[in-house]
């Protein structure tokens, strides 16, 4: 068996978090939408009104059918040093990427159609660039140390 990196643990331990994190915010929310706003892993309708709700769903539901399985795809498939597991992580890193980038620009360009709680555009000024330098680290690890894979 092949001893991985720090950097490979590093890689694997947040797509992890990321799961959890999402199954908890994104998951949950199409069953109880309600209770994602209580535990503040969800935006109001007062905050980004009814059309803002609309798009926050279409989100859970796309993260929930693509990005949560392409991160688990790609965990399983990285530890078990598969080609596919490098394929579906290096399609969930470059939607980390992608995702953050659109909610802060649209929190940040439209203050006045979307007034989130104060408190929240501190969080998500920190962690949304911090998902978004995890995926471009993480295709950037992963261009670089995707050779020497299993073909399968």
């Amino acid at each position: 068996m092949n001893k991985k990196s720090k950097s490979f643990w590093i890689l694997i331990s947040v797509a992890i978090l990321l799961i959890i994190m999402f199954l908890a915010g994104q998951t949950l929310s199409l069953f109880n939408w309600d209770l994602t706003v209580d535990l503040g892993l969800q935006e109001s309708e007062e905050e980004v009104g009814k059309v803002g709700i609309a798009f926050l769903k279409g989100y859970a539901f796309g993260d929930t059918v693509f990005y949560i399985p392409l991160l688990l795809v790609g965990v399983i498939g990285l530890i078990k040093n598969t080609r596919w597991g490098h394929y579906s992580m290096f399609g969930a890193l470059a939607i980390s990427v992608y995702w953050p980038a659109t909610v802060l620009y649209a929190i940040f360009i439209e203050r006045t159609a979307i007034t989130l709680q104060p408190d929240k555009y501190v969080s998500f000024s920190i962690l949304l660039p911090l998902i978004m330098i995890y995926g471009l680290w993480g295709m950037w690890y992963l261009y670089w140390n995707g050779f020497g894979l299993r073909k399968t």
